[in-house]
This record gives C-alpha cells, structure tokens and sequence, in this order.
C-alpha cells in the first residue's frame, strides 16, 4: 500500500527526512525485510538504505535483527510514536542541560569575547538582515528591546500594538521602570491596550498606519516589509539593521514628524 502525500507530509513535520519517510513506510508494508530489499521497494539508493535505516532505528521507528544479512523490523505506527517521543524528550533535556551548563561556563566568556573582537572587523553595513515569520522577528525585537539603555520608538498598526502587548508587554514595562524611555505611535483603536502602555509609555494615537518599525537606542532598527493586516504571520517579513545612520538620520526623523501629529491618548 502507498501512503497518501499527506501521510508523508505528517512524517515529515516530526523530522523525517524523505528517504527516511519512504523506508519506513515500505518497510511497514513490508514487515521484515533486509536494507537491500526495503531500498527497492522505496526506490532508495541502496548505497544510502543502510544509513537511513540506521537513524530509523535510533529515532525509534525500527529494530534491528542480528541475523546474517541484516533484517529490519518496522514498529507498531502507535508504538514508533511513543517509543520516538520518549528518545526526543531525552535528548532535548539533555541538550538543554548543556546549554545552562555552558551559560554559565567561562566557555561563554570566551565566545562572548571571540563575538566583540569579531564586531570590530564587521563593516556597519554588513550588520543587517532578513528576518521571516513573526515569531522570528518577536525574538529579535525581544533581544533588541532587553539591551536598550535610552529610548525605544514605535510606529505599528493596530494588530501590530496588539501583538506588541501580546508578546512584550511585560519585558516592556520592566524596561521602562528601568529608567529606558518608550515612545508609541500607533492607532489607539484598542483603549485597553492602550491603557495598559500609557502607564509606562508615551503614546500617540493617528488615524491610520500602514507600517510598523521600531528604533532602538539610534542604533537597531526593525522594519516590516509586509502588511501584518494581510500576512499569515509565518510569512510576515522585517528588515533588521544596525546602524545608527540610518536610525538617527532617516527613520527618527520620520518618527519625530508622526509624533509631532498625532494626538495625546485620551485627547
């Protein structure tokens, strides 16, 4: 039996790759089978077949028989799930484990300061970048925001403000009791949004808005290419740059006039 492409679609989505997928759905059709009769059966080079049903086995889709050659044995589906669930979870933990290990090493003293050395060789103009997915692009935000030390400026929309309160909020807040200056120009049509950034943050409300940037410190600057109104959020797009050229001499200025126009909260 072949599996619909949405089956193989689904296997996938949990890391398989496509000559994983194909192995491993032949050899379910199949039962028992060595490397060299399952590579047929899934058109798979035989040369790979042997790799591929090696990372089958460790991700727990299938076993291996000790037998002479070879033969592999395809796991209950339901089984293969949990079985490769339980070896993720693992291994996830153990990797995290790592990574507050190595936070809190001199190993990342050392990168830290390989990382500043480095940003003395890099050209202002070389320090920017594509960032896709509004996930993505909150990550970064979120980084950006945690080292500002004076002002932060914001143009965005109404579901752009919304966003903000919904991903920011409190990282925002705690920024600016810290002493940073927050600056919002957006349309107010959410009061208690609204409400909620007044009481940390200057806000100004204009009757429309069709973009969304943000500046940091005359130094960052995030700039949405598409509109958040009609973009799936994992193909909203941002241009993300460091230069304070371009923030200070540009993007502040155009700050500065909207600012200027639009009306105090509650005006």
């Amino acid at each position: 039996m072949v599996a619909t492409t949405e089956t193989l679609d689904a296997l996938k989505g949990i890391g398989l790759n496509l000559y994983e997928r194909r192995i491993f759905v032949a050899l379910l059709a199949k039962g028992v089978a060595t490397a060299a009769q399952v590579s047929e059966i899934a058109k798979v080079p035989r040369s790979r077949s042997y790799d591929v049903l090696q990372s089958l086995a460790e991700k727990g889709f299938v076993m291996v028989q000790p037998s002479k050659p070879l033969k592999y044995v395809a796991l209950k589906p339901k089984e293969a799930l949990e079985r490769t669930k339980d070896i993720m979870t693992k291994k996830h933990g153990e990797l995290l484990k790592r990574i507050d290990n190595l936070k809190g090493s001199k190993i990342l003293s050392e990168l830290e300061t390989i990382f500043s050395k480095g940003l003395n060789l890099v050209q202002p103009s070389e320090m920017a970048g594509t960032l896709k997915g509004r996930y993505i692009i909150n990550r970064q935000l979120q980084s950006i925001f945690k080292n500002a030390k004076k002002q932060i400026n914001v143009l965005t929309t109404k579901e752009g403000l919304n966003d903000l309160y919904d991903n920011h909020y409190k990282s925002l807040r705690k920024i600016a009791k810290s002493g940073v200056r927050l600056k919002i120009v957006a349309p107010l049509k959410d009061r208690d949004v609204a409400k909620a950034f007044a009481e940390f943050a200057e806000i100004r409300n204009i009757s429309i808005s069709s973009g969304r940037f943000f500046t940091i410190d005359n130094e960052h600057l995030v700039v949405a290419l598409t509109d958040d109104a009609k973009t799936h959020e994992s193909q909203d797009v941002a241009f993300w740059a460091n230069s304070d050229h371009v923030s200070r001499n540009i993007m502040d200025s155009y700050f500065s006039q909207l600012w200027t126009s639009g009306s105090r909260f509650g005006k």
